[in-house]
């Protein structure tokens, strides 16, 4: 018997990997099957040389509707092998923690819940000004966990007690005006603009990029003193790279730099 599709996509081009959630007949809510799915994507984007930015989206008339606890294929939340659950430093975009390299998410339709948590994890979002934005939790008796601890990270923490505790749902300019979406563009623009950042991003350092990431994500758990004497190791790692001379050398010949990523 044949494998199922994945409900995940994966594409590369020009250093750039488009993920997109593909599960349109469900409006890509996600179930235990998709997120086995989500979590081998970013695992590939994670590892693949190829691959120095992310594009996230969504197929269809939304980015993803949050949890589809009716699946047969189980609970997202972790009731199958591999879940997040069961191994908190999977390399998937839900951890987060390891994968340092830039992640736009193109903002399609409406993220519900664990929809707007994935945007937490990314770097930049760009939103279609018919996306929408929710976390329902609160009005189904459900209280979402990983959106309750990174969403305030992400916003003020008024605005994001106002989305996480009301339950309401709020446009892409509301999302705009709370920091929670950095751009709205018209729908029929969304993914080139998506683009058009992501390979304003693969004209920087890749090694650089991702040793700033880790700074900014780890830093902010750490106290000031830890925080430098850690960006300092990771300086001295990039400098020691053969992009970092790359970039030296392309200075002094007033040229643009080619960078390898090693």
């Amino acid at each position: 018997m044949a494998d199922a599709a994945p409900l995940v996509r994966y594409e590369v081009d020009a250093h750039v990997a488009t993920i997109t959630y593909d599960r349109p007949e469900k409006l890509n809510a996600i179930d235990g099957a998709m997120r086995r799915d989500i979590n081998a994507a970013f695992d590939r984007f994670r590892t693949d040389d190829e691959a120095w930015v992310a594009i996230v989206t969504g197929a269809g008339r939304a980015f993803c509707a949050g949890a589809d606890l009716r699946s047969e294929t189980g609970d997202p939340a972790g009731d199958f092998p591999g879940s997040f659950w069961e191994r908190p430093t999977v390399n998937s975009l839900e951890s987060g923690w390891e994968i340092f390299k830039p992640i736009v998410a193109a903002v399609n339709g409406p993220a519900v819940g664990y929809g707007v948590t994935l945007l937490t994890w990314c770097d930049f979002v760009i939103a279609s000004n018919r996306a929408t934005f929710s976390f329902p939790e609160a009005r189904i008796g459900v209280p979402t966990i990983v959106g309750a601890i990174r969403l305030p990270r992400m916003i003020n923490r008024q605005y994001a007690m106002e989305l996480l505790l009301t339950g309401e749902t709020i446009d892409a300019d509301r999302a705009h005006e709370i920091g929670l979406a950095g751009w709205v563009v018209e729908h029929d623009r969304l993914l080139d603009d998506a683009r058009s950042l992501a390979a304003r991003l693969t004209r920087a350092a890749p090694l650089a990029q991702r040793a700033i990431k880790e700074m900014s994500v780890r830093g902010a758990e750490m106290g000031t003193t830890e925080a430098i004497r850690f960006g300092e190791t990771l300086r001295r790692v990039a400098a020691a790279t053969d992009d970092a001379a790359e970039g030296k050398a392309a200075a002094a010949e007033k040229r643009d730099p080619v960078w390898r990523a090693r």
